[in-house]
């Protein structure tokens, strides 16, 4: 069996802990409800429980029978009553999910850190931590972020600052080799969940592409034959387009930046500026 916790397992026990500690009275007022409801499921089960042995111990007609109608007819009051008060509280446990509703996003930006430090197993072994430990600060850091009134605002400083303390404690515990590829790891997981991260570029980045026969010849005598053809590969990346032919056209320009001992400050030639 597979005990390890779903991220949407995770979203909602953090949700919970989020609203208890920022909103308390509507995670009071949501398990008083919750208690009510099964309460007046209890007693709705005991009334047709009640019904079903007056008509079955009735004898003779039962509408002459007036213990009988008294019984149906309290029944019928109390279940009216139990009825009213189960639309209230679904009425009012609507509005308390809709107002939980609002610290989704933290939740949601929470469980991505958790599962990203989670990854860091895959680096090294010896790099695990234990959902208790990430709870515990992720409960320090609703305590000491700013506080704020307006919703939004809360929002970011909770965000930014369990971002900021997660980093600080997880890289405290980390190789110092292995702490770029750390804030690398984060920032690739949450550029992903808000949609901003080219699935093409990023496989690209993993494998180079796919190694297939290259047809086109390297204009070139001073560039490698593999890199030759991952720039040929990368040319078929949606946001690449035409920087083979470019290459081709301009191999001075390029050379120039390939013979730089840093090539990653070097400027583009112009035409390629719009590439990010």
């Amino acid at each position: 069996m597979n005990f390890m916790i779903t991220a949407e397992g995770l979203q909602d026990q953090l949700l919970g802990i989020v609203v208890a500690r920022e909103r308390p009275e509507l995670e009071d007022e949501k398990n008083k409800l919750i208690l009510q409801g099964a309460a007046n499921k209890k007693k709705l089960k005991e009334l047709e429980d009640q019904i079903l042995g007056v008509l079955s111990s009735s004898e003779g007609n039962i509408l002459e029978d007036e213990s009988a109608i008294q019984v149906l007819n309290s029944s019928k009051e109390l279940s009216n009553e139990i009825a009213e008060k189960q639309a209230y509280f679904e009425e009012t446990e609507q509005k308390i999910d809709a107002a939980r509703l609002g610290y989704v996003p933290i939740a949601v930006h929470s469980t991505i850190l958790f599962f990203s430090i989670a990854d860091l197993a895959n680096i090294d072994p010896m790099y695990q931590y234990s959902l208790t430990w990430f709870i515990n600060l992720f409960n320090m850091g609703i305590d000491n972020s700013e506080k704020s009134d307006d919703l939004n605002q809360r929002l970011e400083n909770l965000r930014s600052y369990l971002t900021y303390s997660l980093y600080c404690n997880v890289c405290r515990s980390l190789f110092e080799k292995d702490k770029l590829l750390f804030s690398f790891l984060l920032a690739i997981n949450m550029t992903r969940h808000e949609g901003q991260l080219n699935e093409q570029e990023w496989r690209f980045l993993l494998t180079g592409g796919v190694g297939l026969d290259n047809p086109h010849t390297n204009p070139t005598d001073w560039f490698p034959a593999k890199n030759w053809d991952e720039l040929c590969r990368l040319d078929d990346v949606t946001v690449f387009p035409g920087i083979r032919e470019h290459f081709c056209s301009k191999t001075g320009a390029w050379k120039n930046i390939y013979d730089s001992g840093n090539p990653h400050e070097q400027p583009l030639p112009a035409e390629l500026k719009h590439l990010r």
